[in-house]
């Protein structure tokens, strides 16, 4: 959630993935709209603008979260969104992914983020490389840049800080 974009903008809405949730509605005691990006409720062609923050490394099924954003944003829309690109060059890793029976099957030892909405962490699901890029592109048809941003008197000045932007034509 963004306060400033909340001020700013007339039709901002968030939303945060709760498991308990129907997709579409609102948390009973949180009162935020539950989305889950490989399965999204809203109609084509809807959004202008889509930001997510540190999400993408925690998707199971990324290629459907992308073709998902892609189909809900209006042509000349874009994502923006940030995910630690901890392979830098080398080619993007699965590190977990679901079963068809709902179990976890692991590649490298379970890593778990912090999640604003769940205490027990969100199990890390892909290792990105720079190559985000190329697999948006061809999950989507939208083409990407990856955007590193330093600058130390801002006070930005560290390790995964890249900046995706994903335009849809």
């Amino acid at each position: 959630m963004s306060l400033k974009l909340g001020r700013e903008c007339r039709n901002y809405s968030y939303s945060h993935y709760f498991d308990d949730v129907a997709p579409g509605a609102l948390h009973p005691t949180r009162g935020e709209r539950c989305e889950n990006l490989e399965g999204l409720t809203f109609a084509d062609s809807t959004i202008d603008l889509m930001i997510s923050q540190d999400v993408m490394e925690h998707i199971f099924e990324p290629a459907a979260a992308f073709r998902e954003i892609a189909r809900v944003l209006k042509p000349g829309g874009a994502h923006v969104f940030t995910a630690p690109l901890v392979n830098k060059a080398k080619p993007s890793q699965r590190r977990a992914q679901r079963l068809n029976d709902g179990s976890i099957r692991h590649f490298f030892e379970p890593e778990y983020h912090g999640n604003p909405v769940d205490p027990e962490g969100s199990l890390v699901t892909m290792n990105w490389g720079y190559d985000i890029a190329s697999f948006i592109l061809t999950e989507t048809g939208m083409p990407s840049v990856v955007i590193q941003i330093d600058d130390i008197s801002s006070g930005i000045r560290a390790e995964y800080i890249e900046v995706v932007v994903s335009f849809k034509h």
